[in-house]
């Protein structure tokens, strides 16, 4: 009988550093490509990437991985890194660029989730509804009698910050709820009618809500300090999608215990999964761990746009959503 020969396997290599999310790891990965996957890895990591990466045009990297001047040095042949997520805060864009390293990322693949998700969180907070089901479970309304009022969202003022993609589509959901949208980014917006303030600080001081859609930067940590805070008042309500070190988060916490703001709905903060003892108590404090995009429709979207964009490196075409390198 002939000896059957296996066959080369042509597949283009991507390096993972990190084991995604298994939700987003489409079966596509493997079909299309050759994964490199560091962590089934027995060696430290330099010496798997020396061993092991050195012909390695493209990665993909998770919110986990720090790719910066440490990891490039071990990569020379390196020319793409593609982001599961649509934040790049992870990648030493200065260093690619210095490379000629080009950056991709999942472009709006959860943009929709990301803004249904402030939406809610800015209605639990309003009306109570998270703390009114905490009222139910524990027996109170028998007990105690009726629930506390709890607030309208139409026609309030919310304030944006950030009207990017995600930021439009949480205006686009507010607008149906009779909402007056303002907002606050890094250039005015010219094709948008809403009005535009320069400073956060402004932005509160004239609106009842601030809703974080933005990218943490050396510019925007903790652009919501004790100022902007005082702006927004006793009556106000913060919701933060974005990123946690936005928020001075000890300033925050001081003024949800005191009541110097209404309320807050959180999906993020400073300290990744740690979140401060003194918000589990608050009734007017809606806790979220980090769970914005956290759908299969958006992880499909997002395995979807990554698979796109290396498609396209390998077969040397435009990427489909490249980051600007400043």
């Amino acid at each position: 009988m002939e000896n059957l020969q296996s066959q080369p396997d042509d597949r283009p290599e991507v390096l993972l550093i990190v084991r995604m999310v298994p939700a987003l790891f489409s079966p596509l990965f493997n079909q299309k490509f050759r994964l490199m996957k560091a962590w089934e890895s027995e060696l430290p990591l330099d010496q798997f990437l020396a061993r092991n990466a050195s012909s390695v045009r493209a990665m993909i990297a998770s919110h986990a991985t720090a790719v910066n001047t440490e990891l490039l040095q071990l990569l020379p042949a390196l020319r793409l890194v593609v982001t599961s997520s649509k934040g790049v805060n992870q990648v030493d864009l200065a260093e690619c660029r210095r490379r000629g390293i080009s950056v991709a990322n999942v472009g709006n693949a959860y943009t929709e989730d990301v803004a249904d998700v402030a939406v809610g969180l800015l209605i639990d907070v309003l009306r109570k509804i998270s703390a009114a089901d905490r009222y139910v479970r524990h027996g109170f309304w028998k007990t105690e009698g009726d629930f506390p009022l709890a607030y309208k969202l139409g026609g309030k003022r919310v304030g944006i910050v950030g009207l990017g993609s995600i930021g439009c589509e949480v205006a686009k959901r507010l607008e149906a709820f009779g909402c007056l949208i303002s907002y606050n980014s890094r250039s005015k917006k010219p094709s948008i009618a809403y009005p535009c303030y320069s400073n956060v600080k402004e932005l509160a001081a004239n609106n009842d809500i601030i809703i974080l859609c933005c990218s943490l930067t050396d510019e925007t940590h903790h652009m919501v300090n004790k100022e902007v805070l005082s702006a927004l008042g006793k009556e106000g309500v913060i919701v933060n999608v974005g990123r946690g070190a936005l928020i001075d988060e000890k300033e925050l916490v001081r003024c949800l215990v005191v009541g110097d703001i209404r309320g807050a709905g959180l999906d993020v903060f400073e300290n990744g999964s740690y979140v401060p003892e003194e918000l589990f108590q608050l009734d007017n404090v809606v806790l979220s761990p980090h769970i914005a995009v956290f759908t299969p429709e958006s992880f499909e979207s997002a395995a979807s746009v990554m698979i796109a964009n290396l498609e396209a490196f390998f077969l040397n075409k435009p990427l489909l959503t490249p980051v600007t390198i400043p």
